[in-house]
This record gives C-alpha cells, sequence and structure tokens, in this order.
C-alpha cells in the first residue's frame, strides 16, 4: 500500500492598505524606484503618493513614475502649491518613507532645515517617517552622516540601513563593494509592517 504525503503551500501574504508616501530624492538609485513601486503593487491596495525633489526628476521624469504611483508631486509649479504644500502632503499619508534617501536630505532633518519641499513634509509629519539611505561607502563611513544618522533616530525617525554588495558607481565608471538600496521585498516588507502597526493601533479607537 502506498501512502501520499500532501504538502501545502504556503500561504500568500495578505493584502494591506494605507495613505503612502514615498519621498524620492537626487540618488542615481532612484531610477529604481519603478521597481520597487512595481513590488509593492502586488500586496498593497492603499494610494501611492510619490514626492520628488527637484534633483531627482533629473535622473527620473516624474511622467514616468505617474505610470507606476496614483499621484507624484514635484512642488515645481506655483499652480500646485496651494493644494500640495508640506500641510497637506504630510496630513494626508499614514506613513512617509524617503527613498532614495541622500546625506543632503539626512542632515537637512536632521538639523530642522526645510530646504525643499519634502524636508519640510518630513518636518511637518506626524506619521511615522522611514529613511532609506543610499550613498558611497566613504561617505555612509563619515562622521557627519554617522552624526545625522543618530540624531534622525533620536528624534523618532527610522532609520533602514543599506546592505552591502557589488554595485556599479556612475562616478566611478566601475563596479565597487559599499552600500546599496534595500531589495525590493524588504522595502515592501517595512512599509507592511509599519502600516499594519498603523491599523492595529487605530482599531481601538474607532471601536
Amino acid at each position: 500500500m502506498s501512502t501520499t504525503t500532501e504538502t501545502t503551500a504556503p500561504a500568500e501574504p495578505s493584502a494591506f492598505g494605507g495613505r503612502l508616501l514615498i519621498g524620492a530624492t537626487g540618488a542615481g538609485a532612484v531610477a529604481l524606484l519603478p521597481a520597487y513601486i512595481s513590488a509593492l503593487r502586488a500586496h498593497f491596495t492603499g494610494t501611492v503618493t510619490v514626492f520628488m525633489t527637484h534633483t531627482a526628476t533629473r535622473f527620473l521624469p516624474p511622467h514616468t513614475v505617474a505610470l507606476f504611483a496614483d499621484r507624484v508631486v514635484t512642488g515645481e509649479s506655483a499652480d500646485t502649491w496651494p493644494r500640495d504644500n508640506h500641510v497637506s502632503l504630510a496630513a494626508e499619508h499614514d506613513l512617509v518613507t524617503v527613498l532614495p534617501a541622500t546625506a543632503h536630505t539626512l542632515s537637512a532633518v536632521a538639523t530642522g532645515a526645510a530646504p525643499h519641499l519634502l524636508a519640510a513634509t518630513v518636518l511637518q509629519a506626524t506619521a511615522p517617517v522611514v529613511f532609506f539611505p543610499v550613498m558611497s561607502a566613504e561617505m555612509w563611513g563619515t562622521a557627519a552622516v554617522r552624526r545625522n544618522i543618530a540624531q534622525l533616530r533620536a528624534d523618532g525617525h527610522e532609520i533602514v540601513d543599506p546592505v552591502r554588495g557589488s554595485r556599479y558607481d556612475v562616478g566611478l565608471g566601475t563596479f565597487v563593494e559599499g552600500p546599496l538600496p534595500v531589495p525590493p521585498p524588504r522595502f515592501v516588507a517595512e512599509v507592511r509592517t509599519r502600516m499594519e502597526a498603523r491599523t492595529r493601533q487605530a482599531a481601538p479607537a474607532a471601536a
């Protein structure tokens, strides 16, 4: 007599929602942003707004990002200021992520400066803010950047450290070992964890 052993396939991750703001800053890694949003869309049922700094738009056209996001904000047109200001952007979202986060933006928020609308929005936000830094190994290891990272964490913000591996350095024109952006599945997991935590916190208040 033969027996058949049935195997159960791993359960698919459940869908989750919320209102997500992704702040995209001027690093070459911003070109990978569509892949991150695509990975997010596989399970995320909420809305995705992308705010692009001026430098970010030099690396990646906003109309390309608009193919993946529900809304793209650049703040470059005065016509949009009544709608797309730091107060409304901060109030309308449950989670703020900065991907990629440059040393310039980390420094701005750590010191309370607002050189662009994204930094002002982060400073205004009462929702959780998560930074995904991307920069060279040399810059990542400097005392100034480490100091800013420590200050951001002390202020209650979250930093997801980059992973380490081989990447193509556009400045050097060769492959180097150094910090890499976290892979898209890790980004999705970080967003899920915080959105679901926020939903659980809101449930008792709603009841």
